[in-house]
């Protein structure tokens, strides 16, 4: 088919408002329309593809020349020999040309560039911090951001081996940390899963590297499990020089067997001591945040010994709704560090017992000394147990099995204040398995 049909730029030049043509072909598809665009004439290219005819638009003359447009329909016409439509392909040169420039803007304002581990961990982040109690989420962004962002943050989602990853673990690991760096990698893990299933990856680089860490060592809340010595730190807490309300939390809080944030939070509406009874809110226990918003109060029954504090400080605090109200803001609960600090002021250190530690004092005694079922004793704890069925125990069962209990405990502990001899747990073991009692009933033996 001919080309170069028009003689040169001097032509166009020549052509003046009025000229009767609509354009100057220059053969093989170019061609250039005549006043179509504020008075400019516009380079056009027609072409056929897959049977359908199409359009390209080459700018305008004089800033696309006579030579530059003929340049562009050459390699339009070399696309299409090639089996290749030029449209598509202008198409896709303005798409990563408008991909590079995000990514431009992204470096210049600190952004994690577009299909890094970054971009895509914070996405998912968003995507599940909806279902998690807001402590959890800042755990969560606060890990990565400390401890694997600045790594292979920036890294593209397929181009992480598990090696390099692994890597960013052991500066974790080095750190003596390693739980830290179990739950990293768990993260790693559901982020990449994540990629998988949105099609930015094929394999999960994570699911291999769990036995290539070091094993975490347990961790326990110190915890007084001796009698004995569990007695002295009760006759501390009765002797400590303390505020009301600091002493009616000492009593409490072993006693109850609540988390600290649980019982600190207390308000006067939850406790009805006429019927012996304090219904922590949902909102307010150690759950998921479905449960946390929809799962049923944890019930407390309460022995006589608490419902007497109770009463004793209901008369400084029943009159705002803080249980145990701050000392110098009412209308705040107590410190979080009150009841460790009263203990470290009372001499028993930090590696001895805690706050928390008093809950796992209780589940110890009550099974070993008082023989309660572990099922009871889970129950008043809120843990989530299940039974052998994969049930899960529901919080408000065994309600007067853990009245009795929580009873039975308290008097335990007035034994223990008052110093009582403490029978050796062998010796208690053996006077429980020859009692007919102890075998045909669950009531309580103090050893």
């Amino acid at each position: 088919m001919a080309r170069n049909l028009i003689p040169g730029d001097a032509t166009i030049r020549a052509i003046r408002p009025g000229d009767p043509r609509k354009r100057l072909s220059d053969g093989d598809g170019l061609a250039l329309l005549l006043f179509v665009k504020g008075g400019a004439h516009g380079w056009r290219f027609d072409y056929r593809y897959a049977g359908k005819r199409n359009m390209l638009s080459f700018g305008t003359y004089p800033d696309t020349s006579l030579a530059l447009a003929r340049r562009k329909a050459d390699e339009a016409r070399s696309l299409l020999a090639e089996g290749i439509d030029p449209s598509q392909r202008r198409r896709e040169v303005k798409q990563t040309q408008v991909e590079a420039r995000a990514v431009e803007v992204r470096v210049a304002q600190g952004l994690p560039p577009l299909g890094s581990f970054e971009t895509v961990a914070r996405e998912w982040f968003d995507v599940k911090k909806g279902g998690w109690a807001p402590g959890y989420a800042e755990k969560i962004i606060a890990r990565l951001q400390a401890d694997v962002f600045p790594y292979v943050g920036r890294a593209p989602m397929d181009s992480i081996t598990p090696p390099q990853l692994l890597e960013v673990l052991r500066r974790i690991e080095a750190r003596g940390v390693i739980e830290t760096a179990h739950r990293a990698l768990e993260n790693c893990s559901q982020v990449f899963r994540y990629a998988v299933a949105t099609g930015r990856m094929t394999t999960n680089p994570a699911r291999d590297l769990k036995d290539a860490l070091r094993r975490p060592e347990p961790k326990h809340f110190p915890a007084i499990t001796d009698p004995r010595r569990f007695g002295e730190l009760l006759r501390a807490c009765d002797a400590y020089a303390a505020t009301p309300v600091v002493r009616a939390a000492l009593k409490l809080a072993p006693m109850l067997l609540l988390r600290p944030g649980e019982l600190r939070f207390a308000e006067w509406p939850e406790i009805d001591l006429e019927e012996a009874m304090w219904t922590v809110p949902a909102a307010r226990m150690k759950r998921e945040l479905r449960e946390k918003l929809h799962g049923a109060p944890h019930l407390v029954p309460l022995p006589k010994q608490a419902v007497a504090v109770l009463r004793d400080l209901h008369k400084l605090t029943g009159h705002a709704a803080m249980v145990f109200r701050g000392e110098r803001h009412h209308h705040r609960a107590m410190s979080e560090n009150t009841i460790n600090a009263a203990l470290r002021a009372m001499g028993f250190p930090a590696e001895e017992v805690t706050g928390h530690g008093f809950r796992a004092t209780a589940r110890t005694m009550l099974h070993e000394r008082l023989g309660f079922s572990p099922d009871v004793i889970e129950a008043q704890l809120a843990h989530s147990v299940r039974d052998n069925l994969g049930r899960a125990y529901n919080r408000t069962e065994f309600v007067e099995q853990r009245r009795a209990m929580l009873q039975a405990w308290a008097d335990f502990m007035d034994k223990l204040r008052s110093g009582a001899e403490v029978v050796p747990l062998g010796k208690a073991k053996q006077a429980k398995s020859r009692s007919p009692l102890h075998r045909q009933s669950n009531s309580p033996s103090f050893p």
